[in-house]
């Protein structure tokens, strides 16, 4: 019933998000036709308005969606605030409805994961169960802006769930089709795309193969510009100065570019029912010429990741989801428009309506190593089914190309370094779930470093503990004495103030840190082969000791959480 809530909601939200883009691009569009100039202006006040009610009414950081919700899944046990419920669908309103470079399902995709998380966290279920709910509100919201319930499914089972039991399909359909339904109800029953397909040719095949691995290429392309290029406009530490750069940035590109205005979703349609691309611009004169044509719009198709990333780093919020989808289309015309132009006329006319339809999904399967969502997205989304065998050869063929140089997608490469990414491996999961911080014990008596054996006997006495750690009157660590060691000589009286802790001290064989991953200090257990080990912050302050048995017992917990049924 919560997954049933959870999908009508989200997809109320991706209708209000939908129109409310088109009704500011149609607000705005007489200024556009009075003048070119707008559109250079444009995207630059998007960016700015979303700019400043991030840092003065959110407060927080709302980009990268698909990330962050990752993230949350990992290390904040599915908790996601509750003003992404809004903040992350009004920014993108405001930054794609003046014309940013960027799609809006990234952040539907984080509103609909917060919409679960909230009402999970209200109806105080477990990680588990609240987790479900996160998937279900990502699920629904990618089914209700394209109308696409299978490919929503896909899309958290591939991407945001690392364990899928079968309890957790039927709240993922629910939310799926209800958000659906709700979609159709608001904006109809036609598909995201309409388009004028030709018949599927066997004989065409190994082009589509050709159009997958150029797609598994340009895959690694745009995954990689926009992380570098996001990484050294982050260092900029004047934000005012970081969005005058980035709003000249992406005006000059959508001056010589105006397909680069906006999500592109409209030229998107025209390439797919054979309809041209219109260039107001100074390189107009390209299209004049059949290489013309493809030297436009493959410039069209590199720039479109820098524009993408110059909006997002602006100020902008925004996602790759809608940029991966253009580039994805351009990328099929141009491929197929190159061979029609070379060999077209000596063996027959590939129909470049398809390719384009194909090369959204080969560049999805790439850019966010999803090879399964890609197929049934785009195949829901414009009624390509006849073209399935095509989609599933040039997919398969990106994806894989994809893999042998990237080992993860644009969505997870930044936290798969930070050692935050769980994956469909168990076993890692569970160890990405567990935080060391939770499972410091601090139960071990604290001597002094001065003190004589004669001062510490009390208190040995007194503890059932094997080790005693020594720190500073700072609360700098300083090393532990072993009860084995005091053992040996506890019975000698005669030496009790001769002795000192300082001479029975000794250094662990290895320290841990409070915010180490539970992987690093598991390994350090197995090089030292110590049993337990002592915690400190980046100060050296001691904070107690983790033991190996404790996270064993953690890790059993933790899996049985993820694994059992409901």
């Amino acid at each position: 019933m919560l997954s049933l809530l959870v999908g009508l909601c989200i997809g109320f939200v991706a209708v209000v998000l939908k129109e409310g883009i088109h009704l500011l691009q149609n607000a705005l569009e007489p200024l556009i036709h009075s003048s070119s100039l707008w559109r250079i202006v444009l995207p630059s006040i998007g960016m700015l308005l979303s700019l400043l009610i991030v840092r003065y009414i959110v407060k927080d950081n709302i980009g990268h969606g698909v990330t962050k919700v990752l993230k949350a899944i990992s290390r904040n046990e599915s908790r996601i605030k509750a003003h992404n419920i809004w903040s992350s669908v009004l920014t993108s309103m405001l930054t794609i409805g003046f014309g940013g470079s960027v799609g809006a399902e990234a952040p539907i995709v984080y509103t609909g994961a917060a919409i679960g998380s909230n009402i999970g966290r209200v109806a105080r279920l477990s990680y588990r169960s609240m987790t479900v709910l996160v998937g279900c509100g990502a699920a629904g919201a990618v089914a209700g802006i394209f109308k696409a319930p299978l490919a929503g499914m896909l899309f958290t089972m591939e991407i945001l769930f690392f364990n899928v039991s079968l309890a957790s399909l039927t709240p993922l359909l629910l939310s799926t089709v209800s958000a659906t339904v709700v979609s159709y109800m608001f904006t109809g029953m036609d598909p995201a795309f309409s388009c004028s397909l030709e018949p599927f040719v066997l004989k065409n095949i190994p082009f589509y193969l050709l159009l997958g691995i150029g797609c598994g290429i340009l895959s690694l392309y745009f995954t990689r510009t926009t992380l570098k290029l996001e990484d050294r406009l982050a260092r900029m530490s004047s934000p005012a100065l970081r969005w005058l750069l980035c709003a000249v940035g992406v005006g000059l590109l959508v001056y010589i570019f105006p397909p680069l205005f906006g999500e592109g979703f409209v030229d998107i349609s025209n390439l797919l029912n054979g309809v041209g691309i219109m260039m107001d611009s100074p390189l107009a004169f390209l299209f004049n010429s059949k290489w013309g044509i493809v030297v436009a719009f493959a410039a069209i198709m590199f720039l479109k990741v820098l524009s993408m990333t110059f909006t997002n780093a602006g100020g902008g919020v925004g996602g790759t989801f809608g940029p991966t989808l253009f580039v994805g289309a351009i990328a099929g015309f141009v491929i197929a428009r190159i061979l029609n132009n070379s060999v077209g006329e000596l063996f027959w006319r590939l129909p470049e309506q398809n390719f384009v339809l194909v090369g959204m999904a080969a560049l999805m399967a790439g850019v966010m190593q999803a090879p399964m969502t890609s197929i049934f997205l785009i195949a829901e989304m414009t009624g390509g089914y006849d073209l399935l065998l095509p989609l599933i050869a040039s997919c398969t063929v990106s994806f894989g190309v994809t893999r042998i140089w990237e080992r993860y997608s644009i969505y997870t490469k930044r936290i798969a370094h930070s050692g935050d990414l769980m994956t469909h491996d168990s076993d890692q999961a569970v160890l990405t779930i567990l935080k060391t911080s939770e499972l410091i014990r601090d139960k071990y008596p604290r001597l002094d470093l001065d003190a004589s054996l004669k001062d510490i006997m009390p208190i040995v006495s007194e503890s059932t503990a094997a080790v005693f750690p020594v720190v500073g009157k700072d609360g700098i660590f300083q090393g532990l004495v072993e009860m084995d060691d005091i053992r040996k000589i506890m019975f000698d009286t005669s030496n009790y103030d001769s002795i000192h802790v300082y001479n029975l001290m000794k250094q662990p064989p290895a320290t841990v840190e409070e915010s180490e991953k539970i992987s690093s200090v598991l390994d350090k257990f197995e090089k030292t082969d110590a049993w337990r080990l002592p915690v400190m912050d980046k100060q050296r302050h001691y904070l107690g000791f983790i033991s190996k048995s404790r996270i064993l017992s953690a890790y059993r917990d933790a899996l049985k959480s993820i694994s059992v049924e409901d």
